[in-house]
């Protein structure tokens, strides 16, 4: 990497921070010079500004001959002392550095209030401390920078979220301690707080999306008296091209201060191809901002410019980025069909394919409408955009009008989407993870064209685009869940405050009332795949039973430890249970599942119930193929019962293994299968779009879980939620108790009542005693949303399950003595969520009990909860010495004996004598968790002489160690890769049988460990060493030199 390109990677272990220097002193009304560079910082006020550009264009209107720069640097839920990045991604001081900023726009003080009026003081130290600090630094090389510190703005109620009456009295009296820091640390101040509330107290505005962030008017409002307060004047009012312009240069912006991918930009992965797939993309698009800053400076000068694009000509071509190892063979879609190995009982066709409908190309996610529609997510400018390009992701409806199998109709319902990897149908649109965004675009008109869109949340982790936002699905109770994976950083403010969670977590959002929670955030890999069974346990791939890492997180940033002995896996991407009648009888029961690493298959599991959990027993393929091209990424049912694979057709697979900017990256293939069992006679299904109220609650009875699943998503969306309860009350009424699924339905009315925001506590207090256990562990998840619960914090609405606190803890006490595990483990996971002191009791209770893995994580990862961990630990514990330390013993001993490592330092048996040589050379190697490398990359050793190797795996995923011959690590790790194809690969440790291969171990499990002994070889040379897990041995690699 030449010094040319080196300039523009900031890295926080490298970039400079500006020199100290003797603080200025900002007075008001605030006056600008010719060329200033001006910063904007703080939390999501500044950050979602940047999508209207009211406020810049108010200033550059105002200055129009001083050719002002403006960048921003806010970020959603930045507090002044508390701002999570990516790994090694610059400080803002670092960032305001680089810019050489003369002026500082700072909005602080929302997500700090949020602590409360006990922590006032505190917040007035850490504010005074923040600006001086910024006061301090020669941003600009020569002198301290001007600073006006913005108050939050009012919040207003709205019809989801009462955020005045939340937040308001709270914001005002932040508001008023803001001023009294900024008068004292003379710095310049604006009190947008009272303008706002002034504007919103007219009962016709409309200025929110959520009662916290501010939609387009909002920001007219906000530009214009924070304008006012810092200039002394009134705004000027800009005109569209003005506005156009400015947020076409914050998006050019965006991307280089915060692209996708960080984690191979400023992070541990951006040594293989870091360089050049992002510094000469940094280098363009600083070259495009600043033709766009050209471009706002003329219009504010009273030019027009129409349509015509602003000129990018001295923008330079992309450097070219190397091609590393081969890349997969490609095949047409009948070829990719004749290499299927299919399951007898089964047959395959193409359903849809990039030959007839070329806009489906690299399909993600797909889901079904109510009119028997498949809506398939399209993602050609995965896995990164770069200058010169704008997203043009789409969203395509594939309709087979004739029953036929085969699709004959295609729509494109939205083309300008941004990495869709996942999304939900709601209400008129779809909500849709768009990172750092989670997004809602609709059609407003109803013309089957998507035209508007809102940013419901931003701030998710952006350090990875396989595996951000993703894993949609609406819960049995009516809850958005998704997760976000390994590397990635959220902070997202909410109208109940922020939320934050490093490294991966799973999310729950409830469109009725804006709340957002995370929990059961422990480090795992990159997983895909997500579902729920019969009874509404959670279905993953990493973990399995995802239903027993349900508790609410430990203090942020921490996180729940790894889950030892508890099966988990990443390259899977989808799971769908079999319960359409046609499917074999012996399948019912079980699930699909669709792997695309190390293998490309579509697997067939049993669902097998153990004491305190399910686990899968994998039975077999249902398709095996040897073509590694096809990548399955997910899968559904349809509405007559075929199952349908999407299929992410592409000779490249993989972030690690190969440029992101590789040409090799196929933008043109996209297949969609068909699978039904052979001879089936498909149904017909229900009655879902234009059906009545009775006719869909009915369909609640149905065995098959999407025909639920699609009604119940119906009545939330379609249709008066009064009428709907009034109708959900006699339907429970009339429901048979002889009926064979009469606490199924029970169960299904608890949940549906949920989701429509009502409550009918004698029926939940019904199925908690009844004598169904699987009931019984549903209704105790339903403790969670217990109004006036501890352990959310600030209890972001997530609707009321009509039980006053003391009742709820009362029925979960019963339920930590059930006689049944699972439902133990449920009463564990929702201690966590009451929070309070008598339901950390309730795992007292449980502790009485046998228990296994699951059960003891659920229990281990409640106590670390930040709800409970607070009522047992430390010197403000609330109960007695004994209960606390039979809460210390588990605790600890679970820790201990969660890994096995400490058994295994001394690599088990000593071989005989071989560990007492006198010579013994002895080395620890493990992996590095989550970076698909080695601890050790070089170690040296005496030719002959013996060694005793002890490999260790801390990582999620398997790994294994294989020493090899000099110069034979390429024609061992492709022979490795091509293992992939083999069913028995597994089986056979993925230890190829080719020359060349001296030493290794097994696949060793996460946690696990194997010594090896074995001499070193006699002729000294360089004798490499890498994982032959398909695709890993490029990263995995290190190198034993013999003297």
């Amino acid at each position: 990497m030449g010094p040319d390109l080196a300039q523009f990677g900031i890295y926080a272990n490298e970039a400079p921070n500006a020199m100290l220097t003797h603080p200025e002193t900002t007075t008001l009304p605030l006056i600008l010079e010719q060329h200033q560079r001006i910063a904007f910082i703080g939390n999501t006020l500044l950050d979602r500004a940047q999508n209207f550009g009211h406020l810049e264009a108010s200033i550059q209107l105002a200055h129009p001959n001083k050719e002002l720069v403006i960048r921003n640097f806010a970020w959603s839920a930045d507090e002044i002392d508390l701002q999570p990045r990516p790994m090694n991604f610059a400080t803002v001081e670092q960032h305001l550095a680089r810019e050489q900023s003369d002026v500082v726009f700072a909005a602080f003080g929302f997500n700090e209030s949020f602590e409360g009026l006990e922590a006032l003081d505190d917040f007035q130290e850490r504010l005074s401390r923040g600006l001086l600090n910024f006061k301090a630094r020669a941003f600009n090389g020569t002198a301290g920078p001007k600073i006006i510190l913005i108050s939050p703005t009012a919040n207003e109620n709205t019809a989801k979220v009462p955020a005045a009456d939340l937040n308001n009295s709270r914001l005002a009296v932040y508001t008023k301690a803001m001023e009294l820091v900024a008068e004292r640390m003379q710095v310049g101040f604006a009190n947008v707080y009272e303008a706002t509330q002034k504007a919103m107290a007219d009962m016709n505005s409309d200025l929110t999306i959520n009662g916290v962030h501010l939609n387009e008017a909002g920001y007219r409002v906000f530009a214009d008296a924070l304008f006012e307060a810092v200039f002394g004047k009134a705004a000027p009012q800009p005109n569209e091209e003005l506005l156009d312009a400015i947020v076409d240069k914050n998006n050019q912006y965006f991307r280089r201060y915060r692209p996708l991918n960080t984690y191979y930009y400023t992070g541990a992965r951006n040594k293989s191809y870091g360089y050049l797939d992002f510094l000469p993309a940094m280098r363009n698009l600083e070259i495009m901002t600043a033709n766009r800053d050209r471009r706002i400076w003329a219009i504010a000068q009273g030019n027009s410019f129409g349509d015509q694009p602003v000129d990018d000509s001295n923008v330079p071509p992309l450097d070219e980025v190397a091609e590393s190892r081969g890349a997969n063979e490609w095949m047409t879609p009948a070829d990719e069909l004749n290499a299927f190995r299919v399951d007898p009982r089964f047959e395959v066709n193409l359903f849809a394919s990039e030959e007839e409908f070329p806009e489906i190309a690299c399909p993600i996610t797909m889901r079904w409408d109510a009119k028997g529609r498949l809506w398939v997510s399209c993602s050609t400018t995965y896995p990164h955009v770069y200058p010169g390009h704008e997203p043009n992701d789409k969203i395509v409806i594939l309709e087979d009008t004739d029953w036929d199998g085969k699709a004959d109709k295609s729509s494109v319902w939205a083309d300008d989407l941004n990495i869709p990897l996942s999304f939900e149908l709601y209400k008129d649109g779809i909500i849709v993870s768009e990172e750092p965004h989670l997004s809602y675009i609709w059609d407003s008109d109803g013309d089957g064209k998507q035209d508007s869109r809102e940013y419901l949340y931003t701030g998710f982790g952006c350090e990875d685009s396989h595996h951000a936002l993703h894993d949609f699905i609406w819960t049995p109770d009516g809850d958005l869940l998704f997760r976000e994976s390994i590397f990635h950083n959220s902070q997202v403010e909410t109208p109940y405050g922020p939320v934050r969670a490093k490294n991966s977590a799973w999310f729950r959002y409830s469109p009725a009332s804006e709340g957002l929670i995370t929990f059961g955030s422990y480090p795992n890999t990159n997983p895909w795949g997500v579902t729920f069974s019969d009874w509404g346990h959670h279905v993953a791939s990493h973990p399995i039973f995802a239903s027993a890492f349900h508790a609410t997180n430990p203090a942020f940033p921490e996180q729940h430890p790894r889950a030892s002995g508890i099966p988990a896996y990443s390259g899977v991407c989808g799971h769908e249970f079999v319960d359409f009648p046609m499917w074999p009888e012996e399948l019912y029961g079980g699930f699909i599942k669709v792997r695309y690493k190390p293998t490309n298959r579509v697997e067939i599991h049993k669902w097998v119930e153990k004491e305190d959990h399910f686990e899968e027993e994998y039975v077999s393929d249902l398709i095996f193929s040897e073509n590694l091209s096809f990548i399955p990424v997910d899968l559904k049912y349809g509405p007559r019962g075929a199952m349908y694979v999407s299929d992410w057709y592409n000779p490249v697979k993989g972030h690690a293994q190969y440029a992101l900017r590789d040409p090799r990256r196929d933008r043109a293939s996209g297949r969609i299968w068909r699978i039904v069992p052979k001879g089936a006679q498909l149904q017909d299904p229900p009655k879902i779009s234009g059906a009545t109220i009775d006719q869909l609650l009915d369909n609640l009875r149905c065995d098959e879980y999407r025909y639920r699943y699609w009604s119940k998503r119906e009545l939330r969306d379609k249709r008066d939620p009064n009428k709907v309860v009034a109708a959900l009350d006699a339907w429970v009424a009339k429901l048979d108790s002889s009926d064979s699924r009469f606490r199924h339905h029970q169960v299904e009315a608890l949940w549906l009542y949920r989701s429509l925001g009502a409550s009918r506590p004698e029926l939940l207090e019904e199925l908690l005693s009844c004598e169904n256990h699987n009931a019984r562990a549903a209704a105790v998840r339903q403790l969670r949303y217990t109004k006036g619960a501890e352990g959310v914090p600030f209890n972001p609405g997530l609707a009321d399950n009509g039980l006053s606190l003391k009742k709820a803890t009362e029925l979960l006490k019963k339920a930590a003595g059930d006689m049944n595990g699972i439902v133990r483990m449920e009463a564990a996971n929702a201690a966590s969520y009451l929070g309070n002191k008598d339901s950390l009791l309730a795992i007292l209770e449980i502790l009485k009990y046998p228990r296994q893995e699951h059960l003891n994580f659920a229990i281990r990862c409640a106590l670390g909860s930040e709800a409970l961990i607070r009522h047992w630990q430390g010197s403000d514990k609330e109960i007695n010495k004994s209960q606390a330390s039979t809460l210390e013993n588990f605790y600890e001993n679970w820790d201990k004996g969660n890994s096995k490592k400490g058994i295994l330092l001394d690599g088990g048996a000593t071989e005989s004598g071989f560990d007492r040589q006198k010579d013994l050379f002895t080395i620890e190697i493990s992996t590095v968790p989550e970076r698909m490398l080695f601890t050790v990359e070089r170690f040296t050793v005496k030719s002959g002489q013996p060694i005793r190797l002890l490999f260790t795996n801390p990582d999620a995923t398997q790994h294994n160690l294989v020493i090899i011959e000099p110069g034979m690590n390429k024609v061992v790790g492709m022979a490795a890769n091509e293992m992939a194809k083999d069913p028995s690969g597994v089986e056979k440790q993925f230890i190829p049988n080719v020359p060349g291969i001296l030493h290794y171990t097994g696949l060793i499990d996460p946690n696990d460990a194997q010594v090896l002994r074995f001499n070193a070889p006699d002729t000294p040379g360089v004798y490499p060493y890498i994982c032959t897990y398909p695709g890993h041995w490029f990263m995995m690699k290190g190198e034993m030199l013999v003297e």
